[in-house]
């Protein structure tokens, strides 16, 4: 059984890559294999709405979302992190997400009954936006979201900063925890 953790930070080494990287040492930890998979260095262009994924089986789009959607599809789980900008997710996070929706609506549902959900990274605001944006993808893909001790946000600006954020990262630990134990039960 397996997860596979996205972040959707630009920067390799950031704060996103980091809580991502703790969330899948909590899955390990739980007995179930982890994957990461960083968006940095990608261009991500949003869906052209050629709707040949349908016909093709996957993305057919050249920027390498169609290797990651592969992967997605073998999992038992997929968590998201985004940073926070300007109050929202970033732009190719939710075109991978709206790609990655639109294959699995148009092949097998894969999507269906995977657990996981969204995390956001931020220096101040925004979280709670970009959670909820993420969050529709999860829900209109009939995935399992669990909850936590509060939203799945933490803060931090330089890289590094969010170890000081101590209750966010216990609520993604828990978090992960609880991805990694409910695809357990499910199984």
């Amino acid at each position: 059984m397996r997860v596979v953790l996205l972040s959707g930070s630009p920067r390799p080494e950031g704060n996103t890559i980091q809580v991502v990287e703790e969330c899948a040492g909590v899955i390990r930890e739980q007995g179930l294999e982890a994957e990461v998979i960083s968006l940095a260095g990608m261009k991500i262009e949003s869906c052209t709405a050629c709707n040949r994924c349908g016909k093709e089986g996957n993305c057919v789009l050249e920027d390498g979302l169609a290797g990651i959607i592969e992967r997605i599809r073998d999992a038992e789980g997929f968590i998201v992190a985004s940073p926070v900008y300007f109050g929202t997710a970033r732009g190719d996070v939710m075109a991978a997400l709206q790609r990655i929706g639109m294959v699995s609506r148009s092949t097998d549902h894969f999507l269906s009954w995977k657990v996981g959900g969204p995390i956001a990274v931020a220096r101040r605001g925004g979280h709670t936006t970009a959670i909820q944006e993420m969050l529709m993808f999860f829900l209109i893909s009939n995935m399992i979201v669990p909850g936590s001790t509060y939203w799945n946000m933490v803060l931090g600006r330089d890289p590094g900063e969010v170890w000081k954020d101590v209750e966010g990262m216990n609520t993604v630990r828990l978090f992960a925890e609880n991805v990694a134990r409910l695809i357990r039960k499910i199984a």
